[in-house]
């Protein structure tokens, strides 16, 4: 009797475990989907476009000669020349690509969009000396156009500029960093696991 009773327990006791034990998988398998969620959820947070702003201002004099007669003769036309430009720099993060690995729980940036730089120069003539025989005509507007967008596009590089928008674009990569740290994920990019801010720094430096 003892002994039916000892199996009965033991039969019961293995039916609890059993149990337990599916009760167990299916949290963990809940865990890994919500992880996989929350990974998803986080890119479309990311995924947006940022825009770094400046203005830039610049006074420069133009000047042009037209010579007649053997050189003998010139007439110059010249102007001073007052910019101000609105200039953008932006990334759109909606283009980043990835790659999920669910059952490494590795996410992968496989493509970063290069940055969009805009230049909206505001260009006022002051002064303007010309003659009818070397008057200003619209390719010397043009010309004075294309040289104030390459001096601004120099003046941009060594500015802080490009260097600000680089940065937004780091720090907000770096939340889906945070994320995939505290879900027990692996970030990678170009080949590289990325395991801090100050790396994903160096790898994103494009």
């Amino acid at each position: 009797m003892l002994k039916r009773i000892l199996i009965l327990v033991g039969i019961i006791a293995a039916i609890f475990l059993l149990f337990k034990y599916c009760d167990f998988k299916k949290e963990d398998d809940a865990t890994t989907i919500d992880s996989a969620g929350l990974i998803q959820q986080q890119i479309l947070n990311v995924g947006k476009l940022i825009v770094t702003e400046g203005h830039f201002s610049e006074v420069i004099t133009y000047k042009n000669q037209q010579k007649y007669l053997l050189n003998m003769l010139s007439f110059e036309k010249k102007a001073l020349v007052v910019v101000n430009a609105d200039v953008t720099v932006a990334y759109d993060l909606r283009k980043v690509k990835y790659d999920i690995d669910e059952q490494n729980k590795i996410i992968t940036i496989v493509f970063i969009p290069k940055e969009e730089i805009k230049i909206n120069p505001d260009i006022k003539f002051f002064d303007v000396e010309q003659s009818k025989l070397n008057p200003f005509t619209g390719e010397d507007y043009n010309k004075i156009n294309k040289s104030v967008k390459a001096n601004l596009a120099k003046k941009m590089e060594t500015s802080t500029l490009k260097t600000n928008a680089e940065n937004r674009l780091i720090s907000e990569l770096s939340k889906l960093l945070i994320t995939t740290s505290q879900l027990g994920w692996t970030l990678k990019y170009d080949g590289k696991v990325i395991e801090n801010e100050k790396e994903f720094g160096k790898q994103l430096k494009l």
